[in-house]
């Protein structure tokens, strides 16, 4: 076998046609400022091949079945199968919890099958997701749900007033025409006034079929569709449909399980005088202790195996989750921690393990806990290749390459490759950026403060406390000792406009043109500057290209195999019919504005409105993005940051805004930008509360609220309250231990 990774002319985005070799068995790490082109390179170009490559060894119809990778722009050699450990939300629906995902209730459940008292039966009668073991009034959910009728329906309007208040359902809409185009429903009589058999046929097909109206066979009452739709879906739901259902269901715990998942005689079985239930909902470290006091030796690989999965889970720094905890309410850090996990224990040698910022959501206590599980992987003879700005973990690598200089356009180039003391004096970005710590400054005085009263979330303790208004306030303290429930309370208690990671669209035409609202003064200025409408400067409208209906893409279905993605050759990929692209403004076309990074786009299009929107988004260190660019390539940090952008133009009025680790992504050199930003947000007279690690944004804030000591039940109290100098002097506080070290 090759003992390099071989890469030659890589031209994926912005890569300038990159050569590079890097050793086998090595922890690389791959440092740069955002945008410059290290997730082009490890991601889009070294493990997209790799994938490529063990995907081709697979038949047509098992390879259907398998990530789909598309093969990079560059010629690499030397590559084993990949392991990519992302940060991607390990989503799942409501069966899917931390136990599930990682196996360790597989082996909970074997062990409650063999030695539980009094007996119930095989393994599967202690799963939730087997009709075996499932309650049967909440099918194992645990709760119950159902169409909150009060929500979905407005009783004092006409169905032609839209009385049904459902997404689609809006007067003239497709759904909205399948009811009051029936013939058969009074559309001009409040539903108030409607005869009870008429209203339970407007939302039910049974009791449609029981009426005297006539129905089509296919009838669908609107609570049967709504359910349908949003209550027995796929999962990873789009944030729009979770939303709405929200809204419109209202959720109880199951009257007969008492949220315990599970059939009566699984409930009552005991381990140690534990049943299952009570032992998922303990937390990690503690389930280990009670765990390791199973002395039966019918069962002792199963409670060694069991004892395995819950010591690496804690020693990632996880031990404060429950197996119990659903992966839908995970971080993205979280949920590459158990990803990680899962690979721990696996015997495979030589693989390539690629890690996207494995340290996001980590404490720097726990930092080097992470450190240790990369280099345990290392050490088992693999290669692993890592993205991260943490300064810990690059000081652990054997191997640092740095891309850039600059981001975008401006990126795409080698400018460092070596050890972590030769990058601490080059005259690069991420050199320049070790050498160089924020000064500390003043804190500033709050105009008032904003109480957070008997908090009880999660781990909370009945937790008081202030919140000063007027300033930066960071709330701080190892992962899991309570920040994210403390924040979440302080929205819930007051007025405050969240500004979380969570993805901003789903849908490939999304960019930062549209999701700052100047499409439409980019579409005025064409249209004004050439006498046209401006609805030819819409690939959604008349102007788009009709071969690829202004995706710039056409997609074959090839049934068995691998569906197709080509650039459209009408266009060219450009969207637009050639008659649209001939009209200009200052030498640019419609389709040449998208190209633009923002920061360019700031000189080139002449229009003020336009210009203030694009600044935002330079302010905020997007300037690198393209205006067209999709915005479901963007990371969890820039969707943040986009969403600053986007308060920054909107904000009216003093406000309170709660920021969820806005440094997520953010190169140390960029951090200074961050602070520039939320200083502005506080100039504007706002009350700002950020979750952070980083330990210059902690500088930096005006107050600390430091939770801990640790996570899960050792944590959820308040450390410290005060200002980051009387932080340091708190020994209690890991938070305060990292910031003198």
């Amino acid at each position: 076998m090759s003992s390099t990774i071989r890469i030659r002319g890589a031209r994926t985005h912005n890569l300038k046609d990159l050569d590079l070799d890097l050793p086998r068995g090595e922890l690389v790490v791959f440092a740069g400022v955002s945008g410059s082109g290290k997730s082009s390179l490890v991601f889009d170009t070294i493990a997209a091949e790799a994938g490529y490559q063990v995907n081709e060894n697979y038949p047509p119809f098992v390879r259907n079945r398998l990530p789909r990778w598309s093969r990079p722009d560059a010629e690499v050699d030397g590559l084993s199968p990949v392991v990519l450990i992302d940060q991607k939300r390990l989503g799942g629906n409501a069966r899917s919890t931390v136990g599930t995902t990682t196996d360790a209730f597989t082996y909970l459940r074997l062990l409650f099958s063999r030695v539980g008292e009094p007996h119930v039966g095989e393994s599967n009668h202690f799963s939730f997701n087997d009709p075996a073991g499932m309650c049967p009034t909440c099918a194992g959910l645990g709760e119950t749900l159902a169409t909150d009728v009060e929500r979905i329906l407005d009783l004092d309007r006409t169905l032609e007033q839209g009385a049904i208040l459902l997404p689609g359902f809006g007067i003239g809409q497709y759904w909205y025409r399948q009811y009051a185009e029936l013939g058969v429903f009074d559309v001009a009589k409040p539903l108030r006034d409607w005869a009870a058999a008429d209203l339970e046929a407007l939302l039910h097909r049974e009791a449609a079929q029981r009426s005297a109206l006539r129905v089509p066979k296919d009838y669908e009452g609107v609570v049967d569709r709504f359910e349908r739709i949003y209550l027995h879906t796929a999962d990873n739901m789009s944030e729009r449909k979770q939303a709405v259902l929200r809204r419109c269901t209202r959720s109880a715990r199951c009257p007969d399980c008492d949220g315990e998942r599970l059939r009566e005689a699984a409930r009552e079985a005991r381990v140690l005088g534990r049943t299952i239930g009570e032992m998922s909902r303990m937390e990690i470290g503690e389930l280990a202790e009670v765990v390791s006091e199973v002395r039966n030796p019918r069962v002792a690989p199963v409670v060694a195996a069991l004892l395995d999965k819950l010591g690496a889970l804690t020693e990632i720094g996880l031990g404060y989750l429950s197996l119990a905890r659903p992966t839908t309410t995970l971080s993205g850090g979280e949920s590459q921690r158990i990803k990680t996990v899962r690979h721990l224990g696996s015997s495979l040698v030589e693989m390539l393990y690629v890690f996207d910022e494995p340290t996001v959501g980590l404490h720097q206590h726990d930092v080097q806990s992470m450190i240790g599980l990369l280099k345990s992987l290392r050490d088992k003879g693999n290669t692993l290749l890592v993205v991260e700005h943490d300064p810990d973990v690059m000081r652990a690598a054997d191997r640092i390459v740095e891309l850039g200089p600059g981001a975008g356009g401006a990126g795409g180039r080698i400018v460092f490759e070596g050890s972590f003391g030769e990058l601490t004096t080059a005259d690069t970005p991420t050199g320049r950026a070790l050498r160089t710590r924020i000064r500390a400054r003043m804190p500033r005085v709050p105009t008032g403060k904003l109480r957070i009263e008997n908090a009880r979330r999660n781990n909370l303790r009945d937790l008081t406390v202030d919140v000063p208004t007027g300033v930066l306030t960071v709330l701080t303290g190892v992962a899991g000792s309570g920040k994210s429930s403390l924040a979440a309370e302080f929205a819930a208690q007051h007025p405050a406009t969240v500004v979380d990671q969570r993805p901003v669209s789903t849908n490939r035409r999304s960019s930062p043109l549209t999701y700052c609202g100047i499409a439409p003064a980019i579409r005025k200025l064409f249209a004004r500057r050439n006498g046209v409408s401006a609805k030819l400067f819409s690939a959604n409208s008349e102007g788009a290209c009709p071969a690829c209906q202004g995706a710039g893409v056409i997609y074959t279905d090839l049934a068995f195999m691998d569906g197709q993605e080509t650039v459209c050759e009408a266009c060219a990929g450009r969207r637009f019919t050639a008659e649209v692209l001939a009209h200009t403004v200052d030498g640019l076309s419609i389709a040449d504005v998208d190209e633009l990074t923002i920061a360019d786009a700031v000189h080139r299009l002449p229009e003020p409105a336009i210009g203030r929107a694009l600044r935002d988004l330079v302010d905020v260190g997007l300037g690198y993005l393209r205006l067209g660019q999709p915005l479901t390539d963007l990371s969890g940090g820039e969707c943040q940051r986009l969403k600053i952008a986007k308060e920054l133009s909107s904000a009216d009025g003093p406000t309170c805004y709660v920021l969820d680790e806005p440094t997520t992504g953010l190169h140390l050199s960029d951090t200074e930008v961050l602070l520039r930003v939320l200083d502005r947000l506080v100039e504007q007279g706002n009350t700002v509360l950020v979750i952070e690690h980083d330990l210059e944004v902690i500088r930096s804030a005006d107050w600390v609220i430091d939770l801990g000591p640790g996570p899960g039940r050792r944590g959820g109290r308040v450390i410290c309250a005060g200002t980051p100098q009387q932080l340091m002097a708190c020994e209690e506080s890991e938070t305060a231990r990292a910031l003198r070290g």
